[in-house]
């Protein structure tokens, strides 16, 4: 198990039974506490753990952490997802691209792709498909949020019902237990819903640090993608809901469920 693995697996096992000392952790992962040590001062510095009487505990946070810090957590995980989209989208596709590090991930993956029309509020996706010339790129206006470079408010949510795209990738800042997708901010979730509902095939992408993430900001359901995209498989529950909702679930090692 390499480093990113472990640290994936390590906020997953406090998030399931909150906090854990670092000695039960190293026995868990059969490495030295040293080793957990530094797992759970990387994830510290991230601002998804803190430490807590000789162990680690979720930090619950009403703020999302900084966008450089995100960008770089799990970073393995949310390319292999990006690919994975890639996958699914064609040359000559329109598609919408929202907000956060995964989509933006989707977007690197998908440069390889010729003549497509990409609407998004998210200026690292606009900039990373603008290098290829065939492709049409529109962006909303108002004003960039910093250091995220994204656009939200009436502008974004404007653009994306101005339009009926093929495709709509969009990601959030957790998923709760019963399916209720989450985000930070009211216009965060307005802007994905605008996206959502303005796409003929949604496309939901996360990572498995998103299941039990809380953020204060909800709107959409599990149930309301068409296809749901992760890096591994969901919580039994999860995977029970979009099932039930028949959303088609993709792994980037190519199992799909219906």
């Amino acid at each position: 198990m390499n480093t990113s693995d472990r640290q994936n697996d390590i906020v997953a096992l406090i998030r399931e039974r909150g906090l854990l000392g670092i000695d039960l952790l190293a026995e868990h992962f059969a490495v030295t506490p040293q080793t957990i040590r530094r797992d759970v001062n990387a994830l510290c510095d991230a601002n998804i753990l803190r430490r807590r009487h000789g162990g680690a505990e979720l930090l619950q946070a009403a703020t999302n952490s900084p966008y450089d810090s995100r960008r770089i957590t799990n970073l393995a995980a949310k390319r292999r997802v990006g690919a994975a989209v890639a996958g699914l989208i064609p040359n000559h596709a329109s598609v919408m691209l929202g907000i956060g590090t995964t989509p933006e991930q989707v977007a690197l993956a998908l440069t390889g792709h010729d003549d497509l029309t990409v609407i998004t509020n998210n200026l690292n996706v606009a900039m990373a498909l603008s290098a290829n010339r065939s492709n049409r790129v529109v962006i909303a206006g108002g004003t960039l949020r910093l250091p995220d470079r994204d656009l939200l408010g009436p502008e974004a949510e404007a653009l994306f019902r101005g339009y009926r795209a093929d495709f709509g990738v969009f990601g959030v800042g957790g998923i709760d237990a019963d399916g209720t997708l989450l985000d930070f901010d009211r216009a965060e979730v307005a802007a994905r819903e605008a996206l959502r509902e303005s796409c003929r095939h949604a496309i939901l992408v996360a990572d498995r640090s998103k299941f039990g993430r809380p953020a204060p900001a909800h709107g959409g359901a599990l149930s309301s993608a068409d296809t749901l995209v992760l890096d591994a498989a969901p919580p039994p529950a999860l995977a029970a809901l979009a099932e039930a909702a028949g959303v088609r679930l993709v792994l980037p090692e190519g199992e799909i469920a219906a």
